[in-house]
């Protein structure tokens, strides 16, 4: 696409097919910068509906975000739960049931982590899911060395990812959590359909890494290549390399 809001107009037209599906299966949510004009045109698209279409997605919706930060509430105004409720759940009128998280005041994050994966499962696995691309080749949380078979899990961000998520802490890096419950490729990898949604010339070498070398465990996100349906959207500057 020729720039990042053609690429957030395009991502949200394919989520609001995927929630107009006769049973959708539960959303997959990703989380950060490049998700904001996604969620805002999600927004203005859903808005254009006529009520009874917008009122049976608001009924039918059930999304789980890829992951949370570890030791941070949900009204936590830097946790990915209050980004969704801000983004999402209070403007489209959805309840927090509707909208899943892991919980990162949970005394014990790995049965934490377990737990949120058997909702998932319970709820029928992933539709479409929404991914993100960290600089250091990660989806969702998942840090380099990771394998296709991760499962979801709680586990140590790196400096890399601590100084890029380090905005909505002062841009203080230490201020960051040190950990994070996230889903792992094993459930990303069992969604039916992906949407990597990347923009700026910051990704563009990292997007060049992960489309052409071969998947290996220091670049999670080269997993996708294996996946049966995978859809790269991204503009003109992340595709520069």
């Amino acid at each position: 696409m020729p720039d990042a809001q053609a690429v957030a107009t395009a991502v949200a037209e394919r989520v609001c097919q995927a929630q107009q599906a006769e049973l959708p299966k539960p959303l997959g949510l990703a989380t950060g910068r490049t998700m904001e004009p996604v969620y805002a045109a999600l927004r203005l698209q859903l808005g254009r509906l006529r009520p009874q279409e917008r009122q049976a997605i608001r009924d039918g919706w059930l999304s789980f975000n890829l992951d949370e930060y570890v030791g941070l509430a949900a009204d936590d105004p830097r946790s990915f739960a209050a980004f969704m409720a801000d983004q999402l759940q209070r403007p489209l009128g959805l309840r927090a049931d509707q909208v899943r998280l892991p919980d990162g005041l949970a005394t014990d994050p790995q049965a934490e982590a377990h737990r949120y994966a058997t909702a998932l499962a319970a709820a029928g696995g992933l539709g479409l899911q929404l991914l993100g691309l960290g600089g250091n080749g990660h989806v969702g949380f998942n840090e380099p060395p990771c394998a296709a078979e991760a499962p979801c899990r709680c586990l140590e961000l790196s400096p890399a990812t601590r100084a890029q998520n380090a905005g909505a802490f002062g841009g203080d890096a230490g201020a960051v959590p040190a950990r994070a419950i996230t889903l792992g490729m094993l459930e990303i990898l069992a969604a039916e359909r992906i949407l990597l949604v990347v923009t700026g010339t910051a990704k563009a070498g990292i997007l060049r890494r992960v489309l052409e070398q071969p998947p290996h465990d220091n670049l999670p996100a080269s997993w996708l290549q294996g996946h049966p349906a995978v859809t790269v959207i991204a503009d003109a500057a992340a595709l520069a390399g």
